[in-house]
């Protein structure tokens, strides 16, 4: 059994398979399957039982917990991930769009690469440093490893080509 205390100007709403969260930045929307799981809304708490004893039941019962505790600090202090600009040969240029990250001039290269944004995620460039915000933390890690994995370099010596953007730090 797991309790988690709703934060102040939060709402959260389940309906079937659904769970809503509404807060101050916006809201998030995830679907859970609930076969072994109850979970109950009484005043400002949420309490979450497995419904039978075995160890898959009590296992979902967390991985839910856990997820709706991600939806509850999205919603009021928002996620955030810091991605690092490295080259060494070339200058390259990078530049958020509508709907993706578009990477110039990448160790040479004359066709620029691209990243998508997954969500409401926001996506800053402000010098060497990307800065990849939202509310949902699944659409933010998803960004900024898609910008990551757009820069991977597959065919020279890691060691000698260390161009590339990198996480440097995630978290709320």
């Amino acid at each position: 059994m797991t309790t988690l205390e709703i934060p102040k100007d939060v709402n959260i709403e389940i309906t079937g398979n659904e769970i809503v969260v509404k807060g101050k930045l916006g809201s998030v929307k995830k679907s859970v399957a609930m076969n072994n799981v109850e979970i109950k809304k009484e005043g400002d708490t949420i309490t979450i039982n497995p419904k039978t004893k075995r160890r898959k039941s009590k296992s979902m019962a967390g991985t839910i917990s856990s997820h709706i505790d991600n939806m509850f600090t999205g919603v009021t202090k928002g996620w955030t991930y810091v991605l690092k600009i490295l080259y060494l040969h070339f200058p390259m240029t990078v530049k958020a769009e509508k709907g993706r990250v578009v990477i110039s001039n990448f160790l040479g290269e004359r066709t620029p690469r691209t990243a998508d944004i997954a969500g409401e995620t926001k996506v800053e460039v402000k010098g060497d440093q990307i800065i990849v915000t939202g509310s949902n933390i699944e659409d933010v890690s998803r960004t900024a490893s898609n910008i990551e994995r757009a820069t991977r370099i597959k065919f020279y010596d890691r060691r000698v080509f260390q161009d590339g953007i990198f996480i440097t730090s995630k978290g709320d």
